[in-house]
C-alpha cells in the first residue's frame, strides 16, 4: 500500500524572502518538477500581493502550504510583550496569506525565536513556558477566527531550547488546550532528538497536520543516513494523508541563515536538490 500523501517543496531551497517577483521564477519550475504543493516560507508579508499569488497557483496547478519565520524581532517568549504583539501582527498577516491561497493552517515553530538556545535557570525556563503557553493559546483563539489552524514544529537543541521533540510540542498543546494547535514535524530534526521515529509519528496521531523532510545533514532526501523506512510506516500508521514538503535552504537565507547555520550549500544545484528529492520520495512513498 503506498503512502497517500502530496509532495511538496520549500521556496526556501531557492530564495529569501519570497516575495510577489518570485512567483514567475519559481512555480513553473515547481509545477514541472512534478511537486503537487508549494510552501510558500513568509519573512515578509508585506511583499507578497496575494492576488497575484493565488493567480500563479491557479496558473501552474499548484496548492500551498504556509510556513512562516519566528525570528529575534519575533519571539513570543521574550520579555517585551511589544514584541510579542509584533509577532501577532506578523501572524496574522501569514493568516490573512492562509485564507488567500486556501491553505488550512499556519506552520512553524512560532512559540519562540529560531536560535534561541541557551542554558537559564529553572525559574527563567518556567518563564518562558508559560509565556508560550500564553501567547500560543492567543494566537489559537487568533487561527481559529479565521478558520484556521496553527502547526508547531518542534526544533533541535541547537537552534531552540524550548521545544525539541514531539513530547515537549504535545506537552504544549496540551497546556495550550485549544483545538486549533496542532503540530508540525520535520525530519531534520527528528533525526536529532527523537530515539524512535515510528513511536513519535503513532504519539502525534492525528494531531500531526504537516510533514517537512530532507536528510540528517538538510541535504537531498536519499542521500544520506536517514532510516527513511520507519518514516514511512510511523506515517502509515497513524494514516498521514497530508503534505511532505522537501525543506531546506540557501546560504543566502535573510531571516534565519545564523540560526539554521548554513554555512555552504547541500547540493550542486538547487533545482538537482528538489528534483533527484521528489524522485527519491516517490519512490520511498510507493
Amino acid at each position: 500500500m503506498s503512502l497517500q500523501v502530496k509532495f511538496g517543496a520549500s521556496t526556501w531551497l531557492w530564495t529569501s524572502p519570497f516575495n510577489t517577483d518570485s512567483i514567475e521564477e519559481l512555480f513553473p519550475k515547481i509545477s514541472s518538477m512534478g511537486f503537487e504543493v508549494v510552501e510558500i516560507a513568509v519573512e515578509d508579508p508585506s511583499v507578497i500581493d496575494c492576488n497575484k499569488l493565488v493567480e500563479g497557483l491557479h496558473k501552474y496547478g499548484l496548492e500551498a502550504v504556509i510556513c512562516g519565520a519566528f525570528g529575534p524581532s519575533r519571539d513570543l517568549t521574550h520579555d517585551d510583550e511589544k514584541v510579542h504583539q509584533n509577532c501577532f501582527q506578523y501572524i496574522d498577516a501569514c493568516y490573512d496569506i492562509c485564507n488567500a491561497v486556501g491553505a488550512k493552517f499556519l506552520a512553524g515553530p512560532m512559540y519562540s525565536a529560531v536560535g534561541k538556545a541557551r542554558m537559564v535557570p529553572a525559574d527563567q525556563r518556567r518563564k518562558e513556558w508559560e509565556l508560550a503557553v500564553k501567547n500560543i493559546r492567543i494566537v489559537s483563539k487568533m487561527a481559529e477566527a479565521k478558520g484556521l489552524a496553527i502547526a508547531l514544529e518542534p526544533l533541535n537543541r541547537f537552534e531552540s531550547d524550548l521545544v525539541n521533540n514531539v513530547d515537549d510540542v504535545l506537552r504544549l498543546i496540551n497546556d495550550v488546550n485549544h483545538s486549533a494547535a496542532r503540530v508540525a514535524l520535520d525530519g531534520f530534526h527528528m533525526n536529532i532528538e527523537e530515539p524512535d521515529i515510528v513511536s513519535a509519528f503513532t504519539k502525534t496521531g492525528d494531531k500531526l497536520i504537516h510533514v517537512q523532510v530532507s536528510e540528517n545533514y538538510r541535504g537531498t532526501p536519499g542521500t544520506g543516513q536517514t532510516r527513511w523506512g520507519d518514516y514511512r510506516k510511523g506515517l502509515e500508521l497513524i494514516n498521514y494523508s497530508g503534505v511532505v514538503s522537501i525543506e531546506s535552504f540557501t546560504p543566502q537565507n535573510q531571516e534565519l541563515a545564523g540560526a539554521v547555520c548554513f554555512w555552504h550549500p547541500m547540493a550542486e544545484s538547487q533545482d538537482g536538490f528538489a528534483i533527484d528529492g521528489l524522485s527519491f520520495l516517490k519512490k520511498w512513498a510507493l
